[in-house]
């Protein structure tokens, strides 16, 4: 894990069709991933079907509203990028 304990990890959600969601893009939103009703950069999604999605909370992704990672310091190896979801290490 990271030796920041204050890192702010993606949310998964799980969304069904017929629900509306506004997402921010900018990464100003205090509701991250969520944007203010009145923000007209939000993201607009409608789900056809039901999914997860990978949501960024730390307004750092260049994929917004989507996470790619970029909360993340980069890890050399596979064995420090497993070592991230292990507790304790």
């Amino acid at each position: 894990m990271s030796d920041n304990p204050f890192v702010m990890l993606p949310e998964v959600r799980q969304v069904l069709p017929g629900e509306t969601l506004l997402l921010c893009r900018c990464g100003r939103s205090p509701e991250l991933p969520d944007c203010l009703s009145g923000c007209t950069d939000g993201l607009r999604l409608e789900p056809l079907r039901e999914q997860r999605l990978l949501l960024c909370r730390c307004g750092q992704s260049q994929r917004l509203p989507y996470c790619d990672g970029s909360h993340n310091p980069p890890a050399k190896g596979l064995k420090a990028r497993w070592q991230r979801f292990a507790r304790g290490t």
